[in-house]
């Protein structure tokens, strides 16, 4: 299973029973955090997200709507009694941030907390199953996006039939990779007669906060889902680029750009209560578009 499940649609303020930015990705047994405002606890409990799961979380910036809640996820899950390394991908002042609260609440965490400071552009996980990589916005302060992947084989193996042939399972992995099987005999057996094609690897890109910005769509080119910041509706182009954020048409504009296949978008203003417009104005542009509902679980 791929699949993104949102916590938090809001911006700064909570408002209509919309909460700050928080999302979990889930990859086949990976769960990870995406930001972590204000309310991230009570709204994983509500929709039933296991924390002992939770091995990676990426903060995007250090806007209080985007990280408020981290600490108190954190001491929960050591009061909980959690053993395993917990690694946290953020700008490099919330380390110090971190500390100083654990510090001062004389807290010792039962398990290891690894820091990854965000510098630049590039690769942050890579392992045969998945990889995430970080993308700068263009934010009022250092902002990242990201961009979680999914590692397949190009061939899926045909049970019934490497049975059949009698190959050994030891050479499975090589099948996968479209190699040929030669029997102790010499016999050659095609690669296509005992496999299928897998499917496409799937792909996750959140953009985060971030002022209209064309380049994000070469850095998340052909993303299966995209999610994009819409902070405010299109007659309020002027308010978004002077605060550093996007209107539905710019994301729309993104998501056709970048050839993705879906749109998700939130960070919604708190100044608007009704939702529907901002559907209605990026479907106009980009026709694949979903709000992004808190408690909704989008399988890519």
């Amino acid at each position: 299973m791929f699949g993104v499940t949102i916590l938090g649609n809001n911006s700064a303020l909570p408002a209509y029973d919309r909460h700050p930015t928080a999302q979990v990705i889930t990859l086949n047994d990976q769960l990870f955090l995406i930001d972590c405002g204000e309310g991230t606890q009570i709204q994983m409990s509500r929709y039933k997200i296991r924390r002992s799961k939770i091995h990676h979380i990426f903060i995007s910036h250090l806007h209080g709507d985007h990280y408020f809640g981290l600490i108190g996820l954190v001491t929960s899950m050591g009061l909980l009694g959690r053993e395993q390394e917990l690694h946290i991908y953020a700008p490099s002042a919330l380390q110090n941030i971190l500390t100083l609260q654990l510090e001062v609440a004389a807290t010792t965490l039962p398990f290891a907390l690894v820091f990854h400071p965000l510098e630049k552009d590039g690769p942050l996980i890579d392992n045969p199953k998945f990889s995430v990589a970080c993308f700068a916005t263009r934010h009022r302060i250092p902002c990242w996006g990201f961009i979680i992947r999914e590692k397949k084989k190009p061939r899926k193996i045909n049970k019934e039939k490497v049975l059949a042939f009698g190959i050994p399972a030891n050479f499975y992995e090589q099948l996968k990779e479209g190699e040929d099987y030669t029997t102790k005999h010499g016999e050659v057996i095609r690669n296509e007669l005992v496999t299928i094609p897998n499917k496409l690897p799937r792909s996750y890109a959140f953009c985060a906060d971030t002022v209209f910005d064309e380049s994000i769509a070469e850095k998340t080119k052909k993303v299966t889902v995209l999610y994009h910041e819409t902070t405010y509706l299109k007659a309020q182009s002027d308010r978004a680029e002077s605060r550093f954020h996007a209107t539905t048409e710019q994301a729309a504009f993104i998501a056709v750009k970048a050839e993705t296949e879906r749109l998700l978008i939130g960070h919604f203003s708190s100044k608007y209560e009704n939702l529907h417009d901002f559907l209605a104005e990026t479907q106009t542009v980009f026709p694949n578009t979903e709000l992004a509902v808190e408690g909704v679980t989008f399988i890519l």
